[in-house]
């Protein structure tokens, strides 16, 4: 028997589990102390009522002799993969229904992907990032290459032709940095994964939030997106599924080798998944009816007035920062040339927050810092005195 070697070579715990450790501590030996947390992307509101009425009928459902179900299809019903179809129409995506495969996450989807490329391929990975992409790669011993994303730039890293990658990750609205590719800078990207026979892992799980509309909601709004690109999404900052696990990844049938890809997908996840539960996908499914769609606009508009309220603050304060426009993240740089990691010790310490340091997502982020829009309007206000407070 022998251990997978490739795991040495991951951080040894994962940098939300440190700041959770870190969190508790400070908890523990400040007992009287409000500690809000704008730290880690878990929502605040409660699932929608036009999403809890309908997985109320899935439940009832499943008591019912006549209308219970057991195995349902491992890549997800028909009636939620018709819903995500015509949302994709709204987008002038045009999809066909086998493109669309339904799982509990864009996360566990950017992973187990992975088992569909040979450990050889070469990864373009923008720093900084969601660790996830890394330590997927790391576990199975890819070698990474990283795309150079900074305050010149704007954390938004363009290809260079004169480097080649097999596996691209593109992230937009990015997490951590909050910032959004335009249309012409993806296509630039799908032009280069074209050119250099490569597939693009696009993770959308923060379209939502875009409310420009010349700014591209999916990679496949990109002229030859099909031939190189999958997408990933998930209904957790859509409509707050953190806890109840819903997502859909697109595999085109158009993409290299012969939809080769898409085959194997579907191979893969009928040997390995069994498929999101029914009561779920109902609940899912209503997010795409009109009033399911009003609903959640009005629980993203009010993430949106607290990314507002951190953005203003941080402008009275001159502090620098991307995000929180178009996306639940502000991505901000540490005041006093503080390192990350300083500057969340500062935060806990004397202000009682939370928020998470960047150097947790790449190099380039040691001297920046992530806050979220997910708490209440009343503590985000309140987070945001004291940090008004403190630095004015």
């Amino acid at each position: 028997m022998k251990l997978n070697d490739n795991y040495k070579n991951l951080n040894e715990s994962y940098l939300f589990s440190t700041i959770a450790k870190k969190v508790n501590d400070f908890i523990k030996t400040n007992p009287d102390k409000e500690v809000i947390k704008l730290g880690i992307g878990d929502v605040t509101l409660p699932l929608c009522s036009e999403v809890i009425k309908e997985m109320h009928k899935a439940v009832d459902e499943m008591a019912n002799k006549e209308t219970f179900k057991g195995y349902g299809p491992e890549q997800g019903y028909d009636f939620l993969k018709q819903s995500i179809k015509e949302y994709y129409e709204k987008k002038n995506v045009s999809l066909e229904l086998n493109e669309i495969f339904v799982s509990d996450g864009a996360k566990s989807d950017l992973g187990n992907f992975l088992d569909l490329f040979d450990k050889e391929n070469v990864v373009l990975i923008p720093d900084p990032v969601y660790p996830v992409y890394v330590d997927t790669n790391i576990m199975d011993g890819r070698k990474i290459i990283y795309a150079n994303a900074n305050e010149e730039n704007k954390f938004l890293p363009m290809p260079d032709s004169s480097i080649h990658a097999d596996l691209i990750y593109l992230c937009s609205p990015n997490n951590p940095t909050g910032a959004v590719y335009d249309r012409e800078q993806l296509e630039k990207w799908v032009q280069y994964a074209n050119d250099n026979d490569a597939i693009i892992l696009f993770d959308a799980a923060y379209e939502c939030f875009i409310s420009d509309s010349s700014l591209p909601r999916s990679i496949y709004e990109i002229e030859g997106a099909k031939k190189c690109a999958i997408e990933f999404c998930s209904f957790s900052k859509t409509a707050g599924f953190t806890g109840v696990r819903c997502g859909y990844t697109i595999v085109p049938f158009d993409l290299k080798d012969d939809n080769k890809i898409n085959k194997m997908w579907l191979r893969r996840q009928t040997t390995k998944f069994n498929g999101v539960s029914y009561i779920v996908q109902k609940a899912a499914s209503a997010v795409f009816t009109s009033e399911g769609q009003k609903q959640i606009k009005e629980n993203l508009n009010y993430y949106k007035e607290n990314a507002k309220t951190i953005c203003e603050t941080l402008d009275k304060l001159g502090i620098k920062y991307t995000g929180g426009k178009h996306s639940p993240y502000i991505w901000l740089k540490c005041p006093n040339a503080m390192n990350s990691w300083e500057f969340f010790d500062l935060m806990l310490y004397k202000l009682a927050l939370v928020g998470t340091p960047g150097e947790g997502f790449g190099e380039n982020g040691k001297n920046w810092f992530r806050l979220t829009s997910f708490n209440t309007i009343e503590k985000t206000r309140e987070a945001m005195e004291r940090v008004y407070d403190y630095f004015k």
